[in-house]
């Protein structure tokens, strides 16, 4: 059983019921099996170029861009400044990529 929102006035109705007990619209088998969709915001290919550029060393753009896994070695290695040249080749890198490209790769 599961809660699902009335097409007509919006309110949480079951999936079982017939019809909605707020406004007494019909419940279809459309609405009550439809599957629900995620939708993910895109990525600002700016910003990510910013937080590269400026702290790449700690690895925040790494975070930002959904892999936080390189972004604790970022931080773990940052006294080594290894991380801080490598975040300026990846803001060149997100800078010269395409809009779609960087939207592809990076706003899963």
């Amino acid at each position: 059983m599961a809660i699902i929102k009335c097409s007509e006035c919006g309110k949480d109705v079951s999936d079982k019921a017939k019809s909605c007990p707020n406004c007494g619209a019909p419940i279809n088998e459309n609405t009550a099996n439809s599957k629900a969709i995620v939708v993910t915001a895109p990525k600002s290919r700016s910003l990510a170029v910013l937080l590269a550029l400026f702290l790449g060393g700690l690895g925040i753009h790494k975070f930002y861009l959904n892999s936080p896994g390189w972004g604790f070695i970022y931080l773990i290695f940052c006294w080594t400044f290894i991380p801080a040249i490598l975040g300026l080749i990846e803001a060149l890198n997100y800078l010269f990529m395409s809009d779609k490209t960087f939207q592809q790769r990076y706003a899963k």
